[in-house]
């Protein structure tokens, strides 16, 4: 009896120290976990009646909870305490880029977006676009793997795949770059290139356009100007789609924290 009193501590210990949070947009109108989250921690975890549990709805609320029940297809808790979450940034940051052709480059960047912060992932059909197709199912998945591990609070909105000209027409962010390669030194259609780090001021709604392997067209550039678009640079080094638009969420979170 004292072994198994002693064994259900160290548990309870230890999930404690590795506390395990399970994404449950709808956690104060059900109390399930969806069903991909209760394969999670009933067959994976082995949780169990009366261990302790974290659960984040993607909208601002962590949420203390307790295991209920637990069989191979349903995980019930109780909600023992809600606490909402402030926004880790002052600024609405949304990027916009082209697919890689390779999707692991794509896939790699999502992540890794996510876990630094961003609120909006927009990816654009270009002119010199290599993938015309997107899983927007399995990217959703990456997102709500990297809001767990990185236990943000708010979930990264994705969409796509959008015409670049028609979502240049459309966009609202009162802070807007794209960045490229061309050098405005040389095409007097262009406005100065500027660092990125450089133009972003006060908090505001940011939104940058990366484009494809192939960069923008200069059609694409010169239309994004004349909808009020900055021409914007990311540094002397001339970067891969993914880490560039890495680099730009960077910027940006590092500006508006």
């Amino acid at each position: 009896m004292c072994q198994l009193a002693a064994s259900s501590y160290k548990k309870r210990l230890y999930l404690l120290k590795e506390e395990r949070f399970f994404y449950t947009p709808l956690a104060q109108s059900t109390d399930c976990l969806p069903d991909e989250e209760t394969a999670h921690a009933v067959r994976v975890l082995r949780l169990g009646v009366g261990d302790p549990i974290r659960l984040m709805d993607g909208k601002g609320c962590f949420y203390q909870a307790e295991i209920v029940e637990a069989t191979k297809k349903i995980c019930r808790y109780k909600i023992l305490n809600v606490q909402e979450q402030p926004r880790q940034w002052k600024s609405f940051l949304h990027v916009a880029m082209a697919p890689t052709k390779n999707m692991d480059r794509t896939e790699w960047f999502v992540e890794k977006a996510v876990e630094i912060g961003v609120d909006k992932i927009t990816f654009l059909s270009t002119d010199f676009s290599e993938r015309k197709k997107l899983n927007l199912e399995r990217l959703e998945k990456i997102v709500v793997s990297a809001m767990k591990q990185s236990r943000k609070a708010y979930k990264t909105e994705l969409e796509g795949l959008v015409d670049s000209k028609s979502f240049i027409t459309s966009a609202t962010e009162k802070q807007r770059f794209i960045c490229h390669c061309y050098d405005n030194t040389t095409n007097n259609q262009l406005g100065v290139k500027t660092l990125l780090k450089n133009n972003i001021s006060g908090a505001s709604d940011f939104l940058v356009m990366v484009g494809p392997e192939g960069d923008f067209s200069l059609d694409e550039v010169v239309m994004a100007e004349q909808y009020g678009f900055k021409s914007a640079s990311l540094g002397l080094s001339r970067l891969r789609t993914e880490t560039a638009a890495l680099a730009a969420v960077h910027i940006l979170s590092i500006f508006s924290e």
